[in-house]
C-alpha cells in the first residue's frame, strides 16, 4: 500500500491525462463494436482500474483497443445475426463470450504461460495489426460519408423477398418447436403468416440490409450507393476531425489533439445547430449489472464460440504484455507477464458483467500515462475513476456528440494501428522460398496471409492459420539445417572430429562414423532414416557420434529404432558416443536401451569406443 502512494501527484496527473485521451477512443470504440459508446466507456472504466489494481505492470493504461474492437466487432454482428438482428436478444451471448475471454485471461496467468506469449511470430503479429488498420479504414467510409444502409429505403426494399422467406421460415421452425406438423395443420401455418405485417417485413429487411452491408466486403458492396448518397454535413464534420487531430499535433503535443477534436467539431455541430447525426444515447447513472448473462445462459449459445473467446483472450494477452515491454523500456522496469494477464483477465471479466467490450493494454495511453509522471498502478486506477466521473456527471452531453466525428477519430486509429515498420521491411527481407518459378520471402507471404485472411474473410481463423504456416516455415528451415549439419559420409570422405585425428587407418573402411549434429525431430528425420542405405559395405561396425544430439522427439524415437532395425539385418553393430540425458532417457522408455544397443555399447568418450574397436574388430590387414 506504501508503495500505491508513493508518487501521488505525478499518478494524479497521469492517470488524469490518461483518461482524458481514453475518453474520445472509448466512445468511438464503443460505436465501432456494434453496441454503443457506453459499451466503450464501460469497458474503459472496469478494465482500466481493476487491470491496474491487480495487473502486473505498475504504469499500465488498459482499456478497449483497436485489435480487440475489431475481433469484438465480428462476435457481435455474427451473434446479433444469429438473434434475428435484435440487439435485445443477442447481449447475453455477447457479453457471456466476453466473460469467457476474461477467464481465460485469468487462466492463462494462472497456469504460468504468459512467457510463452512472446513466441508469437512477428509476421503473424505484423499482418494482423495492419489487417486491424485496413479494417478500421474501410468500416468507418460509411459513417464517414454519412451513409447507413438500414436507412436507404431503396436498398433496404431490395431484401423484402429474402425477408419474406426467412420470417416464412422461422414459423415452420416454431410450430416444428411446438410439435405442429405443418402438412396436418397448414391452416395453423396460414394464420401466422397472415398477422406478420409489413412492419415485421421492413424491420428483417434492414437487419439483412445491415448485415450484408456489414465488414469489409460489406462496406465495398455499398460504396457506390453510398457515394451517391453522401450527407455532405457528415463528410465535414469527420474531415474537420482528421484535420484536427493531425494538424494540431503540430502545434503542441502535451493537450491530446483527439480530444481536442472531439471537443472542437462536438461544439461547431452543437452551437451551430446543425443537422448532424448523434451518437447512440449514453445512459444516464450508474452501470446496470446485466443478469441476462446468468439467467439466459445457454450452453448451445456459446459453444460454438468457444475458441472464438480463446483468440480474444489470447489478443488481448498478446495486445497487453507487448505495451508491458513498451513500458519496461521507458521506466527501466520488469513487468510480471502472468500476473499481468490475471489483472487483464479480471478487467475484461468485470467489464462484460457490466455491457463493457473487452479491452487490453493500450500503448499510447500507457505512454502518455508516464510521459505524464506516472509511476504507480494508482494512475491507471485514476484514469478508470475519472472516466467513472464524466459518465455520471456528462453522460447527456457526451450523447450530443456526432458520430461523423467518432468516425473521423477512428480512421486516424486505423492509420495509426498499421505496423508501418513491417512494410517497409518487406523489398529487403531475403527471398528464402519458391512458390512456382517465384521466389519468395516465407516471412512477408505469412504477413500478407494474415492481411488478406484477416481484412477479407476471418480474424479468428486467420490468426491461426498464420501460427500454423509459421510453425511448419520454422521445422522446415531447423529440419533443412539440421540434415545439411548432419550430413551422411564415411570416415574418409567427412572432415573428421578433432578426437577423431588419430583413428587407426586399417580400420576406416570397416567403420563408419556418424555425426549427429543438433536435435533429432520430426523436421529432419526423413535424411536420418535414410542413414543405413549410405552406409558402406565395407562397413560392419557404426558408430554414432551423439554429443551435439541434445534432444530428440517421438518422431527422431521412432526414426532412431528404425535406422537401428536396419543396421541389425545388415548385421551392423551400432556403437553410441557421448550420448546426453534426455536422448538417453527416451531410448530406455521404448527399450531400444538395452535391446539394440546394449550398455556395453554405450561409450562416454570416443578414445574409449576406439579401444573397444581394436579389441573387436579385425582391421583391413587380417
Amino acid at each position: 500500500m506504501k508503495n500505491l502512494f508513493s508518487n501521488i501527484k505525478g499518478d494524479a496527473f497521469g492517470g488524469i491525462t490518461a483518461g482524458i485521451v481514453a475518453l474520445p477512443l472509448a466512445l468511438a470504440f464503443g460505436v465501432s463494436s456494434g453496441l454503443g459508446p457506453s459499451a466503450g466507456l464501460y469497458g474503459a472504466i472496469f478494465i482500466s482500474f481493476f487491470a491496474a489494481l491487480f495487473g502486473g505492470t505498475n504504469t499500465q493504461i488498459s482499456g478497449p483497443t483497436a485489435p480487440m474492437t475489431a475481433v469484438s466487432m465480428v462476435i457481435i454482428a455474427t451473434i446479433i445475426a444469429a438473434n434475428d438482428g435484435s440487439v435485445e436478444k443477442a447481449l447475453p451471448a455477447i457479453l457471456t463470450v466476453f466473460l469467457l475471454a476474461g477467464l481465460m485471461q485469468i487462466g492463462l496467468g494462472a497456469l504460468g504461460l504468459g512467457k510463452y506469449i512472446r513466441y508469437i511470430p512477428y509476421p503473424v503479429v505484423s499482418g494482423f495489426m495492419t489487417a486491424i488498420g485496413v479494417i478500421i479504414l474501410i468500416t468507418q467510409i460509411l459513417p464517414t460519408l454519412g451513409y447507413y444502409p438500414k436507412e436507404d429505403m431503396d436498398y433496404v426494399n431490395e431484401f423484402k423477398p429474402q425477408a419474406e422467406e426467412v420470417i416464412l421460415e422461422n414459423i415452420l421452425k416454431e410450430e416444428a418447436g411446438e410439435g405442429i406438423l405443418v402438412l396436418e395443420d397448414f391452416r395453423e401455418t396460414i394464420n401466422r403468416a397472415e398477422k406478420v405485417s409489413q412492419d415485421d417485413i421492413l424491420k428483417e429487411s434492414k437487419t439483412l440490409a445491415g448485415k450484408e452491408a456489414s465488414g469489409v466486403l460489406g462496406a465495398i458492396k455499398v460504396l457506390p450507393r453510398a457515394l451517391q448518397h453522401i450527407n455532405w454535413l457528415e463528410l465535414i464534420l469527420a474531415m474537420g476531425t482528421i484535420f484536427i487531430i493531425y494538424g494540431f499535433k503540430r502545434i503542441t503535443t502535451k493537450v491530446p489533439s483527439t480530444l481536442v477534436a472531439l471537443i472542437v467539431m462536438s461544439a461547431i455541430a452543437i452551437i451551430g445547430k446543425l443537422d448532424y447525426r448523434p451518437i447512440p444515447e449514453i445512459p444516464d447513472g450508474l452501470p446496470e449489472l446485466q443478469l441476462g448473462i446468468f439467467t439466459n445462459f445457454s450452453l448451445g449459445s456459446v459453444t460454438p464460440y468457444i475458441f472464438t473467446a480463446l483468440t480474444l483472450a489470447l489478443l488481448g494477452a498478446i495486445d497487453s504484455l507487448l505495451t508491458s515491454v513498451v513500458a519496461d523500456n521507458m521506466t527501466k522496469t520488469k513487468h510480471k507477464p502472468n500476473k499481468e494477464l490475471v489483472g487483464q483477465g479480471i478487467g475484461n471479466s468485470i467489464a462484460s458483467l457490466f455491457g463493457g467490450i473487452p479491452g487490453a493494454g493500450a500503448t499510447i495511453r500507457t505512454v502518455v500515462n508516464i510521459n505524464s509522471g506516472g509511476k504507480t498502478r494508482l494512475s491507471g486506477m485514476i484514469a478508470g475513476v475519472l472516466l467513472f466521473v464524466i459518465l455520471l456527471a456528462l453522460a447527456p452531453l457526451a450523447s450530443q456528440i456526432p458520430a461523423a466525428v467518432l468516425a473521423g477519430i477512428l480512421i486516424t486509429v486505423g492509420i495509426g494501428v498499421m505496423d508501418y515498420k513491417g512494410l517497409r521491411a518487406i523489398p529487403s527481407l531475403p527471398r528464402d522460398m519458391k512458390l512456382g518459378p517465384f521466389k519468395l520471402s516465407s516471412e512477408v507471404m505469412i504477413m500478407l496471409v494474415v492481411l488478406l485472411l484477416s481484412t477479407f474473410w476471418n480474424l479468428v481463423y486467420a490468426v491461426g492459420i498464420g501460427l500454423v504456416i509459421a510453425s511448419l516455415m520454422f521445422m522446415k528451415k531447423i529440419g533443412d539445417l539440421t540434415a545439411e549439419r548432419s550430413d551422411v559420409k564415411t570416415l574418409k570422405k567427412e572432415k573428421a572430429w578433432k578426437d577423431e585425428a588419430n583413428f587407426p587407418e586399417q580400420y576406416k573402411e570397416k567403420v563408419f562414423i556418424k555425426h549427429v549434429k543438433g536435435p533429432l525431430f520430426f523436421g529432419s528425420t526423413s535424411d536420418f532414416q535414410a542413414l543405413s542405405q549410405q552406409i558402406p559395405a565395407t562397413a560392419n561396425t557404426a558408430i554414432m557420434r551423439l554429443d551435439r544430439m541434445q534432444y530428440m522427439d517421438q518422431s527422431g524415437l521412432y526414426a532412431m529404432e528404425d535406422m537401428l532395425q536396419d543396421l541389425k539385418k545388415k548385421d551392423v553393430e551400432a556403437l553410441f558416443v557421448g550420448m546426453l540425458p534426455q536422448p538417453r532417457y527416451m531410448m530406455e522408455r521404448i527399450d531400444i536401451i538395452p535391446d539394440f544397443i546394449p550398455e556395453e555399447h554405450i561409450f562416454e568418450t570416443f578414445d574409449d569406443c576406439v579401444d573397444w574397436v581394436k579389441e573387436n574388430i579385425n582391421g583391413n590387414n587380417n
